[in-house]
This record gives C-alpha cells, structure tokens and sequence, in this order.
C-alpha cells in the first residue's frame, strides 16, 4: 500500500498553500517550489490536476499563482490524491466472487483483503484535513501516531 510520488507532492504544495493561506494574494509556482523542495516542472503539472480537479484557483499574469480554492478544512487528504491518482484503490485486483477470482484455491479471499484494505485506506485519509495537517506542522496540533495494535 503506498502513495504515489505525485500524491506525496500534491500534498505538499497544498499544504504549503494552506500554511501560507493568510498571506496576501495568489502563490507563484515558483515559490511554492522553493518552499517544497519539488521540481517545478513536475509541480506545475500537478497543480493543473488540482486546478480540474478544483482544489485550487490560478491567477495569470503579474502577481499570478495559485490559491486554495476552498478553506483548508474543506480539502482532505483523500480529495487531493484522488485528484492526481484517481481514486484510492489498491490496484486493479478485480473484486471478490467476480471473473472467477474464485475458482482458483480460494484466492478471493486475499481480493477480500486487498479491498478492506483499500477501505481502510481510504478511511484513514479521509479523517485529514489539510487544516488538520497545517495544525500539526506547525504544532498546534496533534501529531498523527500509528495505534497499538489490538489482539482480538
């Protein structure tokens, strides 16, 4: 299970908006590269996804950039990779009890498996918002931490 690269860098940038949020005016793309560390290029193409996607607004010419389309308690962490992604699944597994995925040894028990765990996922995401995440990094927040794990 893991995050694409262009998931982890769509975070990024908004993140970076959402910390900025207060400052004046739209953020040039080559700020928000500065302050992320990203490659501009590849970040210029993923803020065109998150634009589609409407997660966030351009502004051309002087003064030009990007800005949060809506609060950043609005925008979860599920919205922003699935933007860039597509949603959040774990892989094109088929689901259980179709296209035979029976028939072999039992095997539909692990598309049980993988799809639970693509819930899960898709929960945990769901539970951020980048207001949540800007708190944290700027330690008004709860950090997030792995639970203990429960026998049952």
């Amino acid at each position: 299970m893991r995050v694409s690269t262009r998931g982890d860098y769509a975070c990024r940038a908004l993140l970076s908006l959402a910390l900025h949020a207060d400052s004046s005016g739209p953020t040039s793309v080559r700020d928000i590269a500065e302050r992320t560390g990203l490659p501009q290029p590849y970040l210029e193409q993923i803020l065109l996804a998150l634009k589609g996607a409407g997660l966030v607004r351009s502004k051309r010419g002087v003064g030009g950039g990007y800005v949060l389309a809506k609060p950043a308690i609005d925008i979860r962490l599920s919205d922003i990779i699935s933007a860039v992604d597509g949603p959040i699944t774990l892989g094109d597994f088929g689901q259980p009890h179709q296209d035979g995925s029976c028939d072999h040894e039992g095997q539909c028990v692990l598309l049980a498996i993988w799809d639970v765990a693509g819930q899960h996922m898709r929960e945990h995401l769901d539970a951020y918002t980048l207001d949540a995440i800007a708190k944290a990094a700027t330690g008004q927040g709860a950090w997030p931490k792995t639970e203990p794990h429960h026998h049952h």
